[in-house]
């Protein structure tokens, strides 16, 4: 099987508002309404071993609710989840003390390291509490201080790390024990440049042999296309698309911005520009821009724009994962 299997995973949240009546809002006991929100929507997918998912998707879209459905914090209202196991099939939130053995967890705006401690202690803590042989530990710490560089750090408390040096404790607190699966939640929000590097390449390294699977959520796209093969976007609780980073590209972008600015003082009139089978429109700046499908010679139009017309400058664009998901969340959010 694979190493995590989800079929049809949904999770409704209820809360009760009160009814307005002819004087107003009134809550008693029979007149509060239930309002029932989905926020995850009979969800399918499942993850290989030593995969790097991207798990993408707006505000509000359902991510966060899925990885503690994933983890074990909440209660699905239907549907599954089966994580494999050395014993066998694991539901996280049935057998939440096996499942934690078999899980690294970092969110970016929380911690799990002990506040007042120094960030060794911590390290300490989270060994017995995974019952992490004393060989293994101080391998596992000695190749950690080095990928991570704690060692500047070691001996400080917890609250007196920055931003960037927290995360990094956590990255290494949550593969102290050799989880096979890892979920990062936001791992480098907030994050300067230097240490986003850091934690890129750091998860990098954990997935280099193979061994670590890594579900990632994050609103930065640069950590996507630097680590992730396959993206899950997700949005209102449904996934939109499960597929390569670059087959989304092709599937909603098949196209080039060709950009395009005249020198001279005649130019076409109006808004929009036909030529060569190609149509430009007029951009704010003056330029002209045409969409090129990517199985047309851009050549093409430059040799029809050119006879007659002379070309001050020019630029091909083409689109990136980023503008792609920007326009889909656009679209949808419109619908």
């Amino acid at each position: 099987m694979p190493l995590i299997d989800v079929r049809q995973l949904t999770k409704e949240y209820v809360r009760t508002r009160p009814v307005e009546g002819r004087f107003g809002a009134v809550r008693t006991l029979f007149t509060r309404q239930q309002v029932r929100t989905t926020a995850v929507d009979h969800i399918d997918f499942s993850i290989e071993q030593g995969e790097v998912v991207g798990y993408l998707g707006p505000n509000g879209a359902g991510k966060s609710t899925t990885i503690k459905l994933l983890t074990g914090v909440l209660w699905p209202t239907s549907g599954t989840v089966e994580v494999a196991g050395p014993g066998g099939p694991i539901v996280p939130w049935r057998d939440r003390q096996r499942h934690a053995r078999q899980v690294g967890v970092v969110f970016g705006q929380r911690t799990q390291l002990w506040w007042d401690l120094p960030l060794v202690e911590s390290f300490r803590l989270v060994g017995a509490m995974y019952d992490v042989p004393p060989d293994r530990y101080r391998q596992n710490l000695a190749r950690l201080r080095d990928l991570l560089d704690l060692d500047p750090f070691l001996q400080t408390p917890v609250r007196q790390l920055s931003l960037g040096q927290r995360m990094r404790g956590d990255l290494a607190a949550a593969l102290l024990y050799d989880p096979p699966l890892l979920y990062l939640d936001e791992p480098t929000v907030g994050l300067d440049v230097l240490a986003k590097e850091a934690v890129r390449g750091f998860v990098e390294d954990a997935n280099r042999s193979g061994r670590t699977t890594i579900l990632l959520t994050t609103h930065d796209l640069a950590d996507v296309e630097r680590l992730c093969k396959r993206i899950l976007l997700i949005d209102h609780g449904r996934v939109l698309y499960d597929g390569p980073v670059d087959g989304l590209v092709a599937r909603y972008a098949p196209y080039q911005d060709v950009r395009i600015r005249l020198d001279g003082a005649a130019e076409p009139a109006g808004e929009r520009w036909t030529l060569g089978g190609f149509t430009g429109e007029r951009e704010a700046d003056g330029r002209w821009r045409f969409r090129v499908r990517r199985d047309q010679p851009v050549h093409h139009l430059l040799v029809a724009v050119s006879d007659g017309w002379q070309v001050r400058d020019l630029a091909v664009e083409e689109s990136n994962l980023e503008s792609v998901v920007r326009e889909l969340y656009r679209e949808r959010r419109g619908e």
